[in-house]
Protein backbone atom coordinates (compact mmCIF):
# COMPACT_ATOMS: atom_id res chain seq x y z
CA UNK A 1 0.00 0.00 0.00
CA UNK A 2 1.23 3.28 -1.02
CA UNK A 3 2.13 5.77 1.94
CA UNK A 4 -0.16 8.24 0.55
CA UNK A 5 -3.20 5.55 0.57
CA UNK A 6 -2.15 4.33 4.25
CA UNK A 7 -2.53 7.84 5.48
CA UNK A 8 -6.12 8.04 3.93
CA UNK A 9 -7.20 4.98 5.71
CA UNK A 10 -5.42 6.50 9.30
CA UNK A 11 -7.11 9.80 8.46
CA UNK A 12 -10.43 8.10 7.67
CA UNK A 13 -10.18 5.81 11.03
CA UNK A 14 -9.38 9.25 13.18
CA UNK A 15 -12.24 10.50 11.62
CA UNK A 16 -14.73 7.83 12.37
CA UNK A 17 -13.13 7.97 16.21
CA UNK A 18 -14.08 11.31 16.06
CA UNK A 19 -18.32 10.53 14.89
CA UNK A 20 -17.22 12.16 11.20
CA UNK A 21 -16.63 10.17 8.38
CA UNK A 22 -13.57 11.07 5.64
CA UNK A 23 -14.43 10.68 1.92
CA UNK A 24 -12.05 10.15 -1.01
CA UNK A 25 -13.02 13.25 -3.79
CA UNK A 26 -12.43 14.19 -7.00
CA UNK A 27 -9.85 13.18 -9.07
CA UNK A 28 -8.65 10.47 -7.16
CA UNK A 29 -12.01 9.02 -7.40
CA UNK A 30 -12.56 9.45 -11.31
CA UNK A 31 -9.29 7.81 -11.89
CA UNK A 32 -9.49 4.89 -9.92
CA UNK A 33 -12.91 4.33 -11.13
CA UNK A 34 -11.36 4.77 -15.02
CA UNK A 35 -8.53 2.40 -13.91
CA UNK A 36 -5.62 4.58 -13.34
CA UNK A 37 -3.38 4.47 -10.32
CA UNK A 38 -3.68 8.04 -8.42
CA UNK A 39 -0.51 9.78 -7.87
CA UNK A 40 -2.28 11.88 -5.18
CA UNK A 41 -5.52 12.23 -3.04
CA UNK A 42 -7.79 14.42 -1.90
CA UNK A 43 -10.00 13.87 1.18
CA UNK A 44 -13.26 15.86 2.57
CA UNK A 45 -13.80 15.30 6.47
CA UNK A 46 -17.56 15.52 7.20
CA UNK A 47 -18.81 16.03 10.71
CA UNK A 48 -15.82 16.91 12.35
CA UNK A 49 -15.33 20.49 13.69
CA UNK A 50 -12.63 22.20 12.05
CA UNK A 51 -10.42 22.43 15.54
CA UNK A 52 -10.92 18.56 15.41
CA UNK A 53 -9.76 18.32 12.04
CA UNK A 54 -6.61 20.11 12.95
CA UNK A 55 -6.13 17.87 16.14
CA UNK A 56 -6.35 14.91 14.30
CA UNK A 57 -3.88 16.42 11.10
CA UNK A 58 -1.33 17.61 13.50
CA UNK A 59 -0.79 13.95 15.14
CA UNK A 60 0.52 13.17 11.08
CA UNK A 61 3.38 15.72 11.63
CA UNK A 62 4.33 18.50 9.66
CA UNK A 63 0.97 19.85 8.38
CA UNK A 64 1.09 22.80 5.72
CA UNK A 65 -1.78 25.24 5.49
CA UNK A 66 -2.35 26.74 1.66
CA UNK A 67 -5.40 28.64 0.18
CA UNK A 68 -6.29 32.50 1.30
CA UNK A 69 -10.10 32.31 1.12
CA UNK A 70 -9.99 28.06 2.41
CA UNK A 71 -8.33 26.32 4.74
CA UNK A 72 -6.63 23.24 2.63
CA UNK A 73 -4.15 21.04 4.56
CA UNK A 74 -1.44 19.48 2.93
CA UNK A 75 0.05 15.96 4.39
CA UNK A 76 3.20 15.44 2.97
CA UNK A 77 3.55 15.71 -0.93
CA UNK A 78 0.66 13.56 -2.09
CA UNK A 79 -2.35 14.36 0.32
CA UNK A 80 -4.93 17.28 0.67
CA UNK A 81 -7.30 17.19 3.43
CA UNK A 82 -10.47 19.88 3.43
CA UNK A 83 -13.51 20.28 4.85
CA UNK A 84 -16.87 20.30 2.30
CA UNK A 85 -17.12 23.58 0.81
CA UNK A 86 -19.39 25.92 -0.73
CA UNK A 87 -18.72 28.81 -2.95
CA UNK A 88 -20.73 32.43 -3.35
CA UNK A 89 -20.13 34.42 -6.43
CA UNK A 90 -19.71 38.01 -5.10
CA UNK A 91 -17.58 39.31 -7.63
CA UNK A 92 -16.52 39.61 -11.13
CA UNK A 93 -13.70 37.24 -12.41
CA UNK A 94 -12.46 33.98 -11.88
CA UNK A 95 -11.10 35.32 -8.17
CA UNK A 96 -14.32 36.53 -7.15
CA UNK A 97 -15.44 33.41 -4.55
CA UNK A 98 -16.13 33.58 -0.92
CA UNK A 99 -15.29 30.11 0.16
CA UNK A 100 -17.21 28.85 3.42
CA UNK A 101 -16.22 25.55 4.87
CA UNK A 102 -19.23 23.26 6.68
CA UNK A 103 -18.41 20.06 7.94
CA UNK A 104 -22.49 19.14 8.55
CA UNK A 105 -22.89 19.60 4.29
CA UNK A 106 -24.78 16.98 2.56
CA UNK A 107 -22.46 15.00 0.38
CA UNK A 108 -24.96 15.64 -2.46
CA UNK A 109 -24.45 19.87 -2.12
CA UNK A 110 -20.83 19.50 -1.53
CA UNK A 111 -20.57 17.61 -4.93
CA UNK A 112 -22.91 19.90 -6.55
CA UNK A 113 -20.18 22.61 -6.60
CA UNK A 114 -18.08 20.19 -8.68
CA UNK A 115 -17.51 21.17 -12.52
CA UNK A 116 -18.33 17.86 -14.32
CA UNK A 117 -20.19 14.44 -13.06
CA UNK A 118 -17.16 13.02 -13.65
CA UNK A 119 -15.76 14.75 -10.83
CA UNK A 120 -18.58 14.74 -8.31
CA UNK A 121 -18.19 11.02 -7.07
CA UNK A 122 -17.20 10.36 -3.19
CA UNK A 123 -15.59 6.66 -1.85
CA UNK A 124 -15.14 5.77 1.34
CA UNK A 125 -11.25 4.70 1.76
CA UNK A 126 -12.77 2.20 4.78
CA UNK A 127 -15.54 0.52 3.32
CA UNK A 128 -15.14 1.00 0.32
CA UNK A 129 -18.82 3.36 -0.98
CA UNK A 130 -19.62 4.91 -3.49
CA UNK A 131 -21.28 8.06 -3.39
CA UNK A 132 -22.29 9.46 -6.81
CA UNK A 133 -25.09 12.01 -6.32
CA UNK A 134 -24.89 12.98 -10.11
CA UNK A 135 -24.37 9.54 -12.33
CA UNK A 136 -20.64 10.45 -12.87
CA UNK A 137 -19.66 6.45 -12.95
CA UNK A 138 -22.70 6.49 -15.60
CA UNK A 139 -20.61 9.25 -17.90
CA UNK A 140 -17.27 7.70 -17.12
CA UNK A 141 -18.81 4.44 -19.05
CA UNK A 142 -19.98 6.71 -21.55
CA UNK A 143 -17.01 8.46 -21.89
CA UNK A 144 -18.54 11.87 -21.86
CA UNK A 145 -18.16 15.27 -19.82
CA UNK A 146 -21.12 16.82 -18.25
CA UNK A 147 -21.73 19.49 -16.15
CA UNK A 148 -23.16 19.25 -12.84
CA UNK A 149 -24.99 22.64 -12.61
CA UNK A 150 -26.32 24.91 -14.94
CA UNK A 151 -26.49 27.39 -11.99
CA UNK A 152 -22.68 27.36 -10.23
CA UNK A 153 -20.72 25.91 -13.48
CA UNK A 154 -20.59 29.22 -15.56
CA UNK A 155 -19.06 31.21 -12.10
CA UNK A 156 -16.23 30.23 -12.77
CA UNK A 157 -14.67 30.60 -16.11
CA UNK A 158 -11.95 28.03 -15.62
CA UNK A 159 -14.29 25.34 -16.08
CA UNK A 160 -14.47 25.71 -20.06
CA UNK A 161 -10.43 25.54 -20.42
CA UNK A 162 -10.73 22.28 -18.32
CA UNK A 163 -13.59 20.81 -20.17
CA UNK A 164 -11.34 21.13 -23.23
CA UNK A 165 -7.93 19.77 -21.59
CA UNK A 166 -9.91 16.28 -19.85
CA UNK A 167 -11.63 15.62 -23.54
CA UNK A 168 -7.92 15.79 -24.76
CA UNK A 169 -6.74 13.87 -21.75
CA UNK A 170 -9.16 11.06 -21.32
CA UNK A 171 -10.14 10.98 -24.68
CA UNK A 172 -13.81 11.85 -23.82
CA UNK A 173 -16.57 13.57 -25.59
CA UNK A 174 -18.49 16.62 -24.00
CA UNK A 175 -22.41 16.65 -23.72
CA UNK A 176 -24.09 19.21 -25.98
CA UNK A 177 -25.87 20.94 -23.11
CA UNK A 178 -22.44 21.60 -21.45
CA UNK A 179 -20.79 22.67 -24.81
CA UNK A 180 -23.26 25.36 -25.36
CA UNK A 181 -23.38 26.24 -21.96
CA UNK A 182 -19.32 26.83 -22.11
CA UNK A 183 -19.71 29.09 -25.53
CA UNK A 184 -21.80 31.74 -23.31
CA UNK A 185 -18.86 31.97 -20.55
CA UNK A 186 -16.65 34.78 -21.37
CA UNK A 187 -12.47 33.55 -20.51
CA UNK A 188 -11.22 36.58 -20.55
CA UNK A 189 -11.32 37.03 -16.96
CA UNK A 190 -8.72 34.43 -16.11
CA UNK A 191 -5.02 34.97 -15.68
CA UNK A 192 -2.28 33.80 -17.91
CA UNK A 193 -1.39 31.37 -15.02
CA UNK A 194 -4.54 29.70 -15.30
CA UNK A 195 -4.84 29.69 -19.09
CA UNK A 196 -1.35 28.49 -19.10
CA UNK A 197 -1.66 25.32 -16.34
CA UNK A 198 -4.83 24.06 -18.65
CA UNK A 199 -2.81 24.37 -22.06
CA UNK A 200 0.02 22.87 -20.26
CA UNK A 201 -1.90 19.49 -18.86
CA UNK A 202 -3.80 19.73 -22.55
CA UNK A 203 -0.37 19.39 -24.33
CA UNK A 204 1.44 17.30 -21.96
CA UNK A 205 -0.83 15.00 -20.64
CA UNK A 206 -2.99 13.86 -23.52
CA UNK A 207 -1.97 11.43 -26.46
CA UNK A 208 -3.32 13.02 -28.79
CA UNK A 209 -3.28 17.32 -27.61
CA UNK A 210 -5.46 17.98 -30.96
CA UNK A 211 -8.78 16.73 -29.77
CA UNK A 212 -8.41 19.30 -26.71
CA UNK A 213 -7.00 22.21 -29.00
CA UNK A 214 -10.32 20.93 -31.42
CA UNK A 215 -12.98 22.32 -28.27
CA UNK A 216 -10.63 25.03 -28.05
CA UNK A 217 -11.81 25.96 -30.88
CA UNK A 218 -15.47 24.72 -30.92
CA UNK A 219 -15.91 26.01 -26.98
CA UNK A 220 -15.44 29.77 -28.19
CA UNK A 221 -11.83 29.92 -26.55
CA UNK A 222 -10.09 30.74 -29.50
CA UNK A 223 -12.18 33.44 -30.39
CA UNK A 224 -11.71 34.93 -27.02
CA UNK A 225 -8.22 34.14 -26.28
CA UNK A 226 -5.82 33.11 -29.01
CA UNK A 227 -5.99 35.38 -31.97
CA UNK A 228 -3.26 33.84 -33.58
CA UNK A 229 -4.61 30.23 -33.42
CA UNK A 230 -8.25 32.19 -35.23
CA UNK A 231 -6.55 33.27 -37.97
CA UNK A 232 -5.12 30.06 -39.17
CA UNK A 233 -8.64 28.84 -39.80
CA UNK A 234 -9.50 28.73 -43.48
CA UNK A 235 -5.91 29.47 -44.92
CA UNK A 236 -5.51 26.99 -47.38
CA UNK A 237 -2.45 24.94 -48.10
CA UNK A 238 -0.89 23.63 -50.65
CA UNK A 239 -2.80 20.20 -51.25
CA UNK A 240 -0.09 18.33 -52.66
CA UNK A 241 1.79 18.88 -49.35
CA UNK A 242 -0.97 19.59 -46.94
CA UNK A 243 -4.10 16.98 -48.31
CA UNK A 244 -6.41 17.52 -45.37
CA UNK A 245 -6.67 21.09 -45.97
CA UNK A 246 -6.40 23.98 -44.37
CA UNK A 247 -3.87 25.72 -41.78
CA UNK A 248 -5.37 24.69 -38.39
CA UNK A 249 -7.23 20.88 -39.30
CA UNK A 250 -2.44 20.65 -40.57
CA UNK A 251 -1.46 22.48 -37.00
CA UNK A 252 -3.31 19.88 -34.76
CA UNK A 253 -1.74 16.98 -36.47
CA UNK A 254 1.24 18.43 -35.91
CA UNK A 255 0.54 18.75 -32.42
CA UNK A 256 -0.16 15.38 -32.45
CA UNK A 257 2.87 14.10 -34.14
CA UNK A 258 5.42 16.46 -31.97
CA UNK A 259 3.53 14.97 -28.73
CA UNK A 260 4.82 11.52 -29.73
CA UNK A 261 8.61 13.14 -29.60
CA UNK A 262 9.11 14.71 -26.56
CA UNK A 263 8.92 11.69 -23.66
CA UNK A 264 12.58 11.65 -23.35
CA UNK A 265 13.13 15.69 -22.99
CA UNK A 266 12.79 17.45 -19.54
CA UNK A 267 9.96 19.34 -18.89
CA UNK A 268 11.07 22.62 -19.96
CA UNK A 269 11.70 21.60 -24.03
CA UNK A 270 8.86 19.42 -23.69
CA UNK A 271 6.85 22.05 -23.18
CA UNK A 272 9.16 24.61 -25.87
CA UNK A 273 8.78 21.62 -28.22
CA UNK A 274 5.35 21.65 -28.10
CA UNK A 275 4.89 25.38 -28.27
CA UNK A 276 6.84 25.12 -31.28
CA UNK A 277 4.38 22.97 -32.97
CA UNK A 278 1.53 24.52 -32.25
CA UNK A 279 2.95 27.78 -33.38
CA UNK A 280 5.23 26.68 -36.61
CA UNK A 281 2.61 27.72 -38.84
CA UNK A 282 1.15 31.18 -37.13
CA UNK A 283 2.75 33.37 -40.01
CA UNK A 284 1.37 31.65 -43.11
CA UNK A 285 -2.08 33.77 -42.81
CA UNK A 286 -0.22 36.94 -43.38
CA UNK A 287 1.45 35.31 -46.54
CA UNK A 288 -0.60 32.93 -47.85
CA UNK A 289 -1.69 33.87 -51.44
CA UNK A 290 -2.88 32.20 -54.88
CA UNK A 291 0.09 32.39 -57.35
CA UNK A 292 0.51 30.75 -60.64
CA UNK A 293 -2.11 27.93 -60.17
CA UNK A 294 -1.11 27.13 -56.15
CA UNK A 295 -1.62 28.24 -53.10
CA UNK A 296 1.59 29.71 -51.70
CA UNK A 297 3.10 30.88 -48.18
CA UNK A 298 6.81 32.67 -48.75
CA UNK A 299 8.54 33.82 -45.71
CA UNK A 300 6.10 31.95 -43.16
CA UNK A 301 8.55 30.98 -41.12
CA UNK A 302 9.65 34.63 -40.50
CA UNK A 303 6.60 36.10 -40.45
CA UNK A 304 5.37 33.87 -37.49
CA UNK A 305 8.08 35.42 -35.40
CA UNK A 306 5.47 38.46 -33.68
CA UNK A 307 2.22 36.30 -33.69
CA UNK A 308 4.19 33.59 -31.81
CA UNK A 309 5.75 36.49 -29.27
CA UNK A 310 1.75 37.41 -29.17
CA UNK A 311 0.67 33.93 -27.63
CA UNK A 312 3.22 33.22 -25.51
CA UNK A 313 2.35 36.76 -23.64
CA UNK A 314 -1.05 35.61 -23.39
CA UNK A 315 0.31 32.18 -21.87
CA UNK A 316 3.32 34.10 -20.03
CA UNK A 317 5.82 31.66 -21.36
CA UNK A 318 9.27 33.32 -20.54
CA UNK A 319 12.05 31.10 -18.65
CA UNK A 320 11.09 27.64 -17.18
CA UNK A 321 13.47 26.23 -14.57
CA UNK A 322 16.15 28.22 -15.54
CA UNK A 323 15.34 27.51 -19.45
CA UNK A 324 14.63 30.06 -22.28
CA UNK A 325 12.02 28.64 -23.42
CA UNK A 326 10.49 31.44 -25.00
CA UNK A 327 13.61 32.43 -27.03
CA UNK A 328 13.67 28.84 -27.83
CA UNK A 329 10.17 28.64 -29.44
CA UNK A 330 10.49 31.91 -31.30
CA UNK A 331 13.88 30.00 -33.23
CA UNK A 332 12.13 27.07 -33.29
CA UNK A 333 8.98 28.84 -35.70
CA UNK A 334 11.52 30.96 -37.34
CA UNK A 335 13.85 28.53 -38.53
CA UNK A 336 11.21 25.12 -38.27
CA UNK A 337 11.74 25.01 -42.41
CA UNK A 338 15.50 24.58 -42.21
CA UNK A 339 16.21 21.05 -41.86
CA UNK A 340 13.65 20.80 -45.41
CA UNK A 341 15.87 22.94 -46.87
CA UNK A 342 19.61 21.81 -46.46
CA UNK A 343 18.10 18.34 -47.49
CA UNK A 344 16.48 20.12 -50.98
CA UNK A 345 19.34 22.10 -51.66
CA UNK A 346 20.68 21.55 -54.85
CA UNK A 347 24.52 22.61 -53.80
CA UNK A 348 25.71 20.83 -50.72
CA UNK A 349 25.35 22.46 -47.49
CA UNK A 350 28.49 22.99 -45.35
CA UNK A 351 29.50 22.02 -41.78
CA UNK A 352 29.67 25.79 -41.38
CA UNK A 353 26.05 25.79 -42.10
CA UNK A 354 24.74 23.62 -39.61
CA UNK A 355 27.26 24.86 -36.78
CA UNK A 356 25.72 28.17 -37.15
CA UNK A 357 22.36 27.39 -37.09
CA UNK A 358 22.97 25.54 -33.64
CA UNK A 359 23.98 29.05 -31.99
CA UNK A 360 20.18 30.17 -33.55
CA UNK A 361 18.14 27.32 -32.40
CA UNK A 362 18.88 24.22 -30.41
CA UNK A 363 19.15 21.57 -32.95
CA UNK A 364 17.63 18.59 -31.66
CA UNK A 365 14.64 20.48 -30.76
CA UNK A 366 14.69 21.69 -33.76
CA UNK A 367 14.78 18.30 -35.68
CA UNK A 368 11.66 17.24 -33.65
CA UNK A 369 9.35 20.63 -34.72
CA UNK A 370 10.38 19.67 -38.16
CA UNK A 371 9.67 15.98 -37.98
CA UNK A 372 6.10 16.75 -36.51
CA UNK A 373 5.62 19.40 -38.95
CA UNK A 374 6.20 16.35 -41.59
CA UNK A 375 4.39 14.05 -40.45
CA UNK A 376 1.70 16.21 -39.67
CA UNK A 377 0.52 16.08 -43.28
CA UNK A 378 -0.70 12.38 -43.03
CA UNK A 379 -4.64 12.03 -42.74
CA UNK A 380 -6.18 8.74 -41.60
CA UNK A 381 -7.28 8.51 -44.90
CA UNK A 382 -4.58 8.98 -46.90
CA UNK A 383 -3.44 5.99 -47.76
CA UNK A 384 0.05 4.71 -45.70
CA UNK A 385 1.89 4.10 -49.51
CA UNK A 386 1.43 8.08 -50.27
CA UNK A 387 2.06 9.42 -46.73
CA UNK A 388 4.92 11.96 -46.10
CA UNK A 389 7.85 10.51 -44.25
CA UNK A 390 10.92 12.73 -42.05
CA UNK A 391 13.91 11.55 -44.76
CA UNK A 392 14.94 14.90 -44.73
CA UNK A 393 14.49 15.04 -40.91
CA UNK A 394 16.70 12.04 -40.15
CA UNK A 395 19.46 13.33 -42.81
CA UNK A 396 19.66 16.40 -40.55
CA UNK A 397 19.88 15.17 -37.19
CA UNK A 398 22.09 12.41 -38.54
CA UNK A 399 24.26 15.04 -39.57
CA UNK A 400 23.75 17.26 -36.56
CA UNK A 401 24.66 14.34 -34.49
CA UNK A 402 28.00 13.37 -36.46
CA UNK A 403 28.63 17.31 -35.73
CA UNK A 404 27.97 16.84 -31.76
CA UNK A 405 25.83 20.09 -32.14
CA UNK A 406 22.40 18.57 -30.99
CA UNK A 407 22.40 20.92 -27.85
CA UNK A 408 23.93 24.01 -29.24
CA UNK A 409 27.22 25.20 -31.31
CA UNK A 410 30.60 23.87 -30.36
CA UNK A 411 32.31 26.60 -27.82
CA UNK A 412 34.96 28.91 -28.98
CA UNK A 413 38.75 27.47 -28.75
CA UNK A 414 40.39 30.86 -28.69
CA UNK A 415 39.54 33.30 -25.68
CA UNK A 416 40.19 36.65 -24.75
CA UNK A 417 43.26 35.35 -22.37
CA UNK A 418 44.61 33.42 -25.42
CA UNK A 419 45.25 36.68 -27.19
CA UNK A 420 46.63 38.12 -23.68
CA UNK A 421 48.91 35.62 -23.55
CA UNK A 422 50.16 36.35 -26.64
CA UNK A 423 50.84 39.99 -25.43
CA UNK A 424 47.80 41.48 -26.73
CA UNK A 425 45.99 44.17 -24.37
CA UNK A 426 42.63 44.09 -24.22
CA UNK A 427 40.98 46.45 -26.79
CA UNK A 428 37.77 46.90 -29.28
CA UNK A 429 40.39 44.90 -31.71
CA UNK A 430 39.44 41.62 -29.83
CA UNK A 431 36.27 40.87 -30.47
CA UNK A 432 36.91 40.84 -34.01
CA UNK A 433 39.71 38.99 -33.93
CA UNK A 434 38.27 36.31 -31.42
CA UNK A 435 34.80 36.37 -33.93
CA UNK A 436 36.97 36.18 -37.15
CA UNK A 437 38.92 33.14 -35.45
CA UNK A 438 35.49 31.14 -34.33
CA UNK A 439 33.65 32.01 -37.87
CA UNK A 440 36.71 29.95 -39.16
CA UNK A 441 36.53 27.33 -36.62
CA UNK A 442 32.84 26.88 -37.31
CA UNK A 443 33.85 26.44 -40.93
CA UNK A 444 36.25 23.58 -39.89
CA UNK A 445 39.73 25.50 -40.92
CA UNK A 446 40.74 25.26 -37.27
CA UNK A 447 39.87 22.38 -35.28
CA UNK A 448 42.56 22.85 -32.41
CA UNK A 449 43.82 25.91 -30.43
CA UNK A 450 47.53 25.97 -31.77
CA UNK A 451 45.94 26.51 -35.44
CA UNK A 452 43.66 29.40 -33.55
CA UNK A 453 46.59 30.63 -31.96
CA UNK A 454 48.63 31.17 -35.14
CA UNK A 455 45.95 32.56 -36.92
CA UNK A 456 45.25 35.14 -34.24
CA UNK A 457 49.04 36.00 -34.72
CA UNK A 458 48.36 36.57 -38.86
CA UNK A 459 45.10 39.06 -37.63
CA UNK A 460 46.97 40.88 -35.06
Amino acid sequence: MKDGNSKVVRLSQLALEARGRAMLVGGCVRDELMGVEPKDWDVEVYGVAPEKLREILDSFGEVNVVGEAFTVYKVGSDLDVSLPRRERKVGSGHRGFVVEGDPDMSFEEACSRRDFTVNAILKDPLTGEIVDPFNGRGDIEKKILRHVSSETFAEDSLRVLRAAQFAARFDFDIAPETVELCKTIDVTDLPKERIWGELEKLLLKAEKPSIGLKWLYDLGVVDQLFPEMKSLVGVPQEPEWHPEGDVDVHTLMVADEARKLVDDLPYEKQVTVMLGAVCHDFGKPPTTVFMDGRWRSHSHDEAGVEPTLSFLDTLGIYTLHGYDARNQIVQLVRYHLKPGEYYKSKSPVGDGAFRRLARKVEPDLLYRVAKADSLGRNPDWLPKEKWFGSEAQEWFIEKVRELQIERKAPEPILMGRHLIELGLSPSPQFKKILDAIYEMQLDGKITRLDEAILEAEKLS
